[in-house]
This record gives structure tokens, C-alpha cells and sequence, in this order.
């Protein structure tokens, strides 16, 4: 190259369209599914079925990472459906979008059936074990806290770009490092 040639411009990298490309296609998928939820508290079925068509393999693969049990996580998709069903009128659009509200239900419906296998196994331990056992659990403040604190991460998740999303959720989910 000719030191009196200017330099030629580098080439606009081509990740940064697909990420915008993806993004636009999340959000018409959020707008969307708000569109369904709305119509679910209008007591529509239709509407349930089409946001479990589009959804469900989501909710089921967060679940089975939970659970590690296909039956299991076949139940609870379910219930996270029926959820859906019951309280979509609770769903807040300025807490989140419909995916991260999908997937805090699924989440806290999966590690209640941990706790729950958890529960009816300390059942069936003999008295004498469960007597002298300590009480665990957290308190409703550390609930509160909890909760409070899966919301900021699931609002700073979503402001990732999505290859950086997945890199943390296989971390957080799956206990994948590197």
C-alpha cells in the first residue's frame, strides 16, 4: 500500500446486523405473545395455544435443566401453562417481557418441584432422623431479596446480546464453564 493512498475503510461488521435482526424479531415475538396474554384474560383458548406452540419448547428445556427428569418436566410445562392460564393478568409489562415472565414461572415452578421431591423425601426418613434434623428455609425478607434480585438479573440478561445471553444461561443453567 501507497503511504500517500489513504486507507480503505473497513468493512461494517456484519454481527452487528444480525444481532439487530435478531432483536427486531424479539421484539415483534414479545409484542406478539403480550398480544396473546391480553387475549388469554379475555378467556380465549385459542390465544393459549398458539403462545404454548411458540413457547412451550422454551419452557420445556429450561425445565428439564432443572429437573434433569422428563417426566417431571413434562408435568411441570404444564403447569406453568395452566399458571399462565389462571394469572396472565398479572403479567406487567414494565417488569419485563413476556419470555423472561415465561421464564421466571417456569423457573420457580421447576425448583418447587425440587423442593417439594426434597420435602417428600425428609418425609420418609424415619422420625428420629427428621427430629434432630436443624429447620431450614429461607425467611420472607430472603424470599423477598430473592426475588427481587432474579428480576434485576433477568432485566441485565436481556440487555446482553444474545450469543452473550446463551454464554450465561448455559453457566447459570447448566454448570458449563469456558
Amino acid at each position: 500500500m501507497n503511504a500517500s493512498s489513504p486507507a480503505a475503510p473497513a468493512p461494517e461488521p456484519q454481527v452487528s446486523s444480525e444481532i439487530h435482526r435478531k432483536g427486531a424479531l424479539k421484539g415483534a415475538q414479545d409484542a406478539q405473545w403480550r398480544v396473546y396474554l391480553a387475549r388469554i384474560c379475555d378467556g380465549e383458548q385459542t390465544a393459549l395455544a398458539a403462545l404454548y406452540d411458540e413457547s412451550s419448547s422454551l419452557v420445556y428445556s429450561l425445565v428439564l435443566r432443572v429437573l434433569g427428569n422428563v417426566a417431571d418436566a413434562e408435568e411441570v410445562t404444564m403447569d406453568v401453562f395452566t399458571q399462565v392460564w389462571k394469572s396472565a393478568s398479572g403479567y406487567d409489562t414494565s417488569r419485563g417481557s413476556v419470555t423472561a415472565w415465561l421464564v421466571t414461572v417456569a423457573r420457580s415452578r421447576a425448583i418447587d418441584r425440587v423442593r417439594s421431591r426434597t420435602s417428600r423425601s425428609k418425609k420418609e426418613t424415619p422420625l428420629a432422623e427428621t427430629y434432630d434434623a436443624p429447620a431450614s428455609g429461607n425467611s420472607p425478607e430472603q424470599d423477598t431479596e430473592e426475588s427481587q434480585r432474579r428480576k434485576r438479573v433477568l432485566q441485565a440478561l436481556a440487555t446482553l446480546p444474545e450469543e452473550q445471553r446463551e454464554l450465561v444461561q448455559l453457566a447459570f443453567y447448566s454448570g458449563m464453564t469456558h
